[in-house]
Parts: structure tokens; sequence; C-alpha cells
């Protein structure tokens, strides 16, 4: 089997740094609902409902805080599957046309990714 080639492993880089986001995008509205819950639910000085009140905002801190890392490396990821594109283009009829197909396919996925979190 030959081995892949850079094209092929950024665009599955970037398919996994689509859907890595998005899981932590799920993550964050989940955590706020359980914050909300909590906070619902408080009645009285109840130590273990303040406790979960304070681990659950230290998770959802902690998630707020990976997004912007998580979306500058997927930027820089499709910006370099963009080049790649552009170099195996430049083969002529030795381009690898689907694996070009499939790598646009990816970018797409990320731009509609970020218009949905936008």
């Amino acid at each position: 089997m030959a081995p892949r080639s850079p094209l092929e492993i950024t665009t599955s880089s970037v398919i996994r740094l689509v859907k890595e986001e998005a899981s932590y995008h799920r993550e964050l509205e989940q955590q706020v609902a359980r914050v909300k819950k909590i906070e619902a639910s408080q009645g009285g000085d109840d130590e273990n409902q303040e406790y979960l009140m304070r681990q659950e905002q230290l998770a959802l801190e902690e998630t707020k805080k990976v997004m912007p890392t998580l979306k500058k490396k997927l930027a820089d990821t499709v910006a370099e599957l963009d080049a790649l594109i552009v170099e195996e283009g430049k083969k002529g009829s030795d381009s690898n046309v689907a694996h070009i197909t499939a790598a646009k396919e990816a970018i797409a996925q990320a731009k509609t990714a970020e218009r949905e979190v936008s």
C-alpha cells in the first residue's frame, strides 16, 4: 500500500478538526444547560450544590478556552489544504482528482461549520 500523500493527510486533519469543533460546541451547550439547571434548583444552603456549580462553571470555562485555539488550528489547516490543492493541481494530468475533490469537500465542510457556529 502506497504511503498517504500530504494532501490526504491534511484533508483528514480538516475533517477531524471540524468534527472536534462540533463536539466542543455540543459540550458547551450541555454545560450551559447543566449550569442553568443547578442555578434553577438552588434552594437553601446546600454545600453540594455549590460544589457542583463551581465544578460545572470550571468545566464551562475550560471548554470556552479551547475554542479559540481550535478555531485557529482549523483555519491554519484549511489554509494549508488550500495550498496543497493548488500544488496538486499544478501536476496536470498526474494530479489525483479524487484527492483534490475530497480536499475541496473538506474545506466546504469547514466553511459550513464556521457559518453555523458564527
